[in-house]
């Protein structure tokens, strides 16, 4: 998603690259069905919260990084992605792990857009897809969402930093739920809520998944418990490998209300990875299931877009 994460063999001959390409590629669509599942929120929410320390940004509380990969050393991560992480320097593994322990900056440039256009999220049902730091589902719950479902492909993510994150936003020891029109970036300080009384209606109102994209529509579609088609789905930084375009797609087609709308911000250009935005905007056109609208740019160092997706 972003340096950090370029593959090694754009460095190499075209030949090498490509046959590298292939090969992961490869070795890609064998990993990438992670199957999917539900995250229960535990009844005692100070164990969410146990051993976390919190920053905030925008006016909301988030997982220190630094700290979990601390404490996620070893066995407490059970995917082993946080070590995999740190050990190879990288902030994405195909098919492994996709990015989600950081807070990419698109993610903001959404936040800002929700504002900037007034976006409306009261009495809708919401999916942040790709979730990982949680705060595009945390900003429609504070615009009085009925519903916001939280998904990211590993499952390390949304127990350490998603949940806890939902968590310490809506508990009163971390209520920060306001109407959010401060959008400036408050300095980070390091705060560990001390007691996160109670399970509050917010909550109640909030669903936690991991898996990759197609497993979870389908857990999803095929649940008990009924889901209605969404309002809203919010994405941000999901479209840096274009292996994963189809898987998207079809998702977005198979979980968007007939009269929804998808809210997806990206980088123009994933270097090293092969993504962005027009090649996914091309890759829709093609498809012809959907119409999409440029409805900001961002040109501060790399260009990023907001792109707003609906049916045809």
């Amino acid at each position: 998603k972003s340096r950090e994460a370029a593959d090694p063999a754009a460095d190499s001959s075209p030949k090498l690259a490509a046959a590298k390409h292939r090969d992961g590629a490869a070795s890609k669509k064998k990993l990438c069905v992670k199957a999917a599942k539900e995250h229960s929120i535990p009844e005692d929410l100070n164990k969410v919260l146990e051993n976390k320390v919190m920053e905030t940004v925008l006016d909301l509380f988030h997982v220190k990084l630094s700290v979990v990969e601390m404490t996620c050393s070893g066995d407490a991560d059970s995917e082993g992605i946080v070590s995999k992480s740190v050990s190879s320097h990288s902030d994405l593994i195909p098919g492994v792990y996709e990015g989600g322990l950081k807070i990419w900056e698109c993610t903001f440039d959404l936040m800002d857009y929700f504002s900037e256009a007034e976006i409306e999220f009261t009495n809708k049902t919401v999916l942040d897809l790709g979730c990982g730091a949680g705060l595009l589902g945390i900003a429609a719950l504070r615009g009085e969402a009925a519903r916001v479902h939280f998904q990211d492909y590993n499952s390390t993510v949304i127990d350490e930093i998603t949940l806890p994150n939902v968590v310490a936003n809506c508990t009163s020891e971390g209520r920060r739920m306001g109407n959010g029109k401060d959008r400036k970036a408050s300095k980070p300080s390091a705060k560990r809520p001390r007691k996160a009384e109670g399970s509050p209606d917010v909550l109640k109102r909030c669903r936690f998944f991991s898996g990759e994209w197609s497993q979870v529509s389908q857990l999803l579609l095929n649940s008990n418990k009924p889901c209605s088609k969404y309002d809203v789905i919010l994405t941000s930084e999901t479209i840096y490998n274009p292996d994963y375009y189809s898987a998207l797609h079809d998702t977005l087609a198979q979980l968007l209300d007939r009269n929804g709308r998808v809210y997806l911000a990206s980088k123009v250009h994933y270097f090293g990875v092969g993504g962005g935005v027009y090649l996914f905007e091309k890759f829709l056109e093609e498809r012809n299931v959907f119409r999409t609208r440029m409805v900001k740019t961002i040109d501060q160092g790399l260009q990023r877009c907001i792109m707003e997706i609906a049916f045809k």
